[in-house]
């Protein structure tokens, strides 16, 4: 009899182990299967946010002088190249000759270049992207961590801007800085800020938003 009460607890706690071996593989396995099609997703959601973002910005953004544009014309090397546009606002192309780009979306630009090829190319496709923007920079001098020329995309603010040149270094004058921003007629307009209020929430009518070629002063 002890025999056989033994012999049954030995079944017992074998089908015990194998049971939550088995378990235990499920899990697993689901988690597995979980992560791989996560991973399977992943580049497809990554790609499919990154093509709205590419298409809202191409929308949106409007061409300036000395912006760097990449035109495209499918089948047709001779015609496709980077240009920049000029100080007078215009670019050069091959069977079109100028065009003004300043002031345009790519989009525009580009129904305009497919409308000067329809004459010497049939059904010509055309693809205009911005290849490097120079048209909408501001910059920041003085003593900041790293001083120079930035990007304006997207609009910022004064301490958006202190923020991505690094921040004010030790002995800045942070009450004293001032924006230069010069309009079309040449007229130069000084913009105060003190950094210090601005950190407390005081005078925020002082942190204006940047334009292009504004000019950051931190003594």
């Amino acid at each position: 009899m002890q025999l056989q009460i033994c012999s049954a607890r030995k079944t017992a706690a074998v089908l015990a182990a194998l049971f939550f071996i088995g378990l235990a593989q499920a899990q697993q396995g689901g988690s597995n299967n979980n992560a791989g099609e996560q991973a399977k997703l992943a580049p497809m959601i990554s790609e499919t946010t990154t093509t709205k973002t590419a298409l809202k910005a191409s929308d949106d953004f409007v061409i300036g002088n000395e912006d760097v544009l990449s035109i495209s014309v499918w089948k047709e090397p001779e015609v496709s190249r980077a240009v920049a546009v000029r100080s007078d606002g215009k670019i050069s192309l091959p069977l079109v000759g100028e065009l003004v780009a300043a002031g345009k979306t790519p989009v525009q630009l580009q129904t305009e270049i497919t409308s000067g090829l329809r004459p010497f190319i049939a059904e010509p496709a055309v693809t205009v992207t911005v290849q490097e923007i120079k048209s909408k920079r501001f910059n920041i001098l003085g003593h900041v961590q790293r001083p120079g020329a930035y990007p304006l995309n997207p609009p910022i603010t004064i301490i958006d801007a202190i923020a991505l040149a690094g921040g004010l270094r030790d002995f800045a004058k942070s009450k004293s800085i001032y924006v230069l921003r010069a309009d079309a007629n040449g007229k130069t307009t000084r913009f105060p800020f003190n950094y210090k209020d601005a950190v407390r929430g005081l005078h925020p009518e002082q942190n204006i938003q940047l334009e292009p070629r504004d000019t950051i002063f931190v003594p």
